[in-house]
C-alpha cells in the first residue's frame, strides 16, 4: 500500500494528468461559478455561507456520480424521441440547463435594466430571509449538477483513476469557493460587469439550448468575446481611476464630496464619478430641489471653510453713537434705523469701540425713571480674532451665552462686528425681520444679457454661487472689493474693467477708498 502511494508521487504522468484536469474543471466551471456569484448577490448576509453549501452539496453529488460511471456514460446514448429528436439523457439535461440559464440570466437583466420592481415581483417565495437563502443554495446544487454530468464525463476521459479524478474535482471546487468570494466583492464593488457577465452567461445557455438538439457551438468563441468585453471594462476601469487621481491631487475631498452632491442636486452625474448608488440619486432631481435648496447646501458644504472675517459687517458700514450724545439725538436714531444694539465709540479717545448699548437696557432704564446715561448700560462683548472659523464663533457664542461680538486683527484693532444671525445667514441666505433694511452684503442682482450688479462688500463665497470664480486658497481678502483691489494692486477707478477668467468686473461707483457697486458681465 505504502509502495503503491509512493509510486503515484513520484509517477509524473499523474501529475501532469492532475493538474490538466484541474485546469479543464475550472475553465469548464467559469461559466458556473459566474452564474452562482451573481445567483448569491442579492445574500448580502449569508453570501459566502450559501456559495459554501452549495458547493460542497454538488461535490459530494459528483463524487457519488463518479461511482456510476457505466450509468454516466449510458447518458450519451441517444434513445430517446422527442418532437421528432433523438435525444439522450445527457441532452436533456443539458438542454433544461440552457432554459434555465436562459430564464434566470433574462429575468436578472430585466431587473438591472428596468430597477427593481420585477425582483418584488418574484420573490413571493421570500416570505423570510430562510426561504430565500435555501432557494438559493437549491439553485447553486441544481445549476452544479447539471454542468457536472459534462466535466464528469470529460474528465473520465482523461483519468482513468478514479481517485485522481476526486482529487482533482475537490481541489477545483475548493478554488472555484475562494474564486467566487473575490468574483464577489469585484461584482459588488463594479456592478457594470454583471451586466457583461449574464450576456455571457445569456450566450452559455444559447449555446448549451442548440448542444441539447445536436448542434455544438465551440466555447472558444463565447469565451473570446466575453474576455474582449472584460479586457475593454478592465481598460475602461484603469481611465477611470486615473480620472479619480488626477482630481484628487487638485482637489480635496471636501471640494470632490461638495461637487458630487451639487451634480446630484442638479441631476448631473456626466463629469464626476459615483458609484452605483449614489448615480441612481441624480435620476430625475431638477423636480425635487428648488433653487433655494441647492444654494442653502452648496452653502452649507462650505462653511466649515469659512472664517468670521468674510462673514462680518466691517466697521465702515457700522453706524456708530457717540457716548456724549444726547438722549434726543440716540431716540432719533432709533426711531430711523430700528437697530438691536448701538455701538458706542468715545471721539474725545478715538475712533475705536468701546463697547455696546442694547435697546432693551435703554428701555428698561427709562422705565425704571431714572438719568439717561449711556456709559452706565455699556456692555463688553467678546472678541473674535479674525481667522476664527465659523465652528469656532459658534461654539463661543454658546459658551458665552450671547449672539454679539468684535473681530479684531492682530494688533488688537476692532475689524468689524459679527452676530449669530450673520453666521445662519451664511447658509440660509439674508434674513430679513419686519421693517429690518436688508443686509448690504448680500446685494446682488441679476440683470439682462448675462450681467449682475453686486455690492462691494458681498462676501466671494456668496458670489461664487452666481459667478463661478476660481478662488484662491490663501488669499487675503474676502470680498469681491478685495479682489479687484488684489488684482490692480490699487482702488479701481470708475468705469475701470478687470478682467477675471471670463468675466468682467468693472466699478460703477467707487467712494473714496471703497468699492460700493461693481458690474459683473460674461465675456462668451
Amino acid at each position: 500500500m505504502i509502495e503503491k502511494i509512493i509510486w503515484y508521487l513520484y509517477d509524473p504522468i499523474l501529475w501532469i494528468g492532475l493538474l490538466n484536469l484541474i485546469i479543464i474543471e475550472i475553465i469548464l466551471g467559469v461559466d458556473n461559478l459566474i452564474f452562482i456569484t451573481i445567483l448569491s448577490e442579492k445574500l448580502s448576509e449569508k453570501r459566502n455561507q450559501a456559495i459554501t453549501i452549495g458547493l460542497i452539496s454538488a461535490l459530494l453529488i459528483r463524487i457519488s456520480l463518479l461511482f456510476s460511471l457505466n450509468y454516466l456514460i449510458s447518458l450519451k446514448e441517444r434513445n430517446i424521441v422527442l418532437f421528432g429528436f433523438l435525444f439522450s439523457i445527457k441532452d436533456i439535461l443539458i438542454l433544461f440547463g440552457g432554459l434555465f440559464l436562459i430564464f434566470k440570466s433574462t429575468i436578472e437583466l430585466h431587473e438591472r435594466l428596468e430597477g427593481k420592481d420585477l425582483q418584488k415581483k418574484n420573490q413571493k417565495y421570500d416570505e423570510g430571509k430562510t426561504a430565500k437563502y435555501w432557494y438559493t443554495v437549491i439553485q447553486i446544487i441544481m445549476l452544479d449538477t447539471i454542468f457536472s454530468v459534462d466535466s464528469i464525463i470529460t474528465a473520465i476521459g482523461i483519468i482513468d483513476h478514479i481517485k485522481i479524478v476526486i482529487i482533482a474535482i475537490t481541489i477545483s471546487t475548493l478554488l472555484m469557493i475562494i474564486a467566487s468570494k473575490q468574483l464577489t466583492k469585484l461584482v459588488h464593488n463594479h456592478p457594470t460587469i454583471v451586466i457583461l457577465c449574464l450576456s455571457f452567461l445569456l450566450m452559455i445557455g444559447f449555446s448549451l439550448f442548440l448542444e441539447g438538439f445536436g448542434y455544438s457551438i465551440p466555447k472558444g468563441y463565447l469565451y473570446f468575446s466575453v474576455s474582449f468585453s472584460i479586457l475593454i471594462e478592465i481598460l475602461n476601469h484603469f481611465a477611470i481611476l486615473n480620472r479619480r487621481k488626477i482630481l484628487k491631487s487638485k482637489k480635496s475631498i471636501r471640494e470632490r464630496t461638495a461637487e458630487a452632491i451639487l451634480r446630484i442636486l442638479e441631476g448631473k452625474h456626466d463629469s464626476i464619478e459615483l458609484d452605483k448608488e449614489t448615480l441612481d440619486l441624480t435620476h430625475d432631481t431638477k423636480n425635487i430641489f428648488n433653487h433655494q435648496e441647492k444654494q442653502m447646501v452648496v452653502r452649507l458644504l462650505g462653511f466649515s471653510q469659512r472664517s468670521v472675517n468674510s462673514v462680518m459687517t466691517s466697521r465702515h458700514d457700522i453706524k456708530y453713537v457717540n457716548i456724549d450724545q444726547s438722549k434726543e439725538e440716540i431716540v432719533e436714531i432709533i426711531e430711523k434705523y430700528h437697530p438691536n444694539h448701538l455701538i458706542v465709540i468715545d471721539k474725545s479717545v478715538s475712533n475705536e469701540p468701546i463697547g455696546i448699548v442694547y435697546i432693551s437696557d435703554i428701555l428698561e432704564q427709562q422705565l425704571r425713571k431714572k438719568s439717561f446715561d449711556l456709559n452706565k448700560l455699556i456692555t463688553q462683548p467678546i472678541i473674535f480674532p479674525e481667522n476664527l472659523s465659523l465652528f469656532q464663533a459658534i461654539k463661543q457664542f454658546q459658551q458665552a451665552k450671547t449672539h454679539f461680538a468684535f473681530v479684531a486683527d492682530e494688533f488688537g484693532s476692532v475689524e468689524g462686528i459679527i452676530t449669530l444671525i450673520d453666521i445662519i445667514e451664511t447658509f440660509s441666505g439674508n434674513l430679513s425681520i419686519d421693517q429690518e433694511e436688508k443686509d448690504s452684503r448680500y446685494d446682488i442682482q441679476k440683470l439682462k444679457n448675462s450681467r449682475w450688479l453686486v455690492n462691494g462688500s458681498i462676501p466671494l463665497e456668496d458670489l461664487i454661487l452666481h459667478i463661478p470664480i476660481t478662488l484662491d486658497e490663501n488669499r487675503e481678502y474676502e470680498t469681491i472689493a478685495g479682489l479687484l483691489m488684489e488684482k490692480l494692486q490699487r482702488v479701481p477707478s470708475v468705469g475701470e474693467r478687470v478682467l477675471i477668467e471670463r468675466w468682467i468686473f468693472e466699478p460703477i461707483e467707487v467712494n473714496s477708498r471703497r468699492i460700493k457697486k461693481i458690474l459683473i458681465t460674461t465675456t462668451l
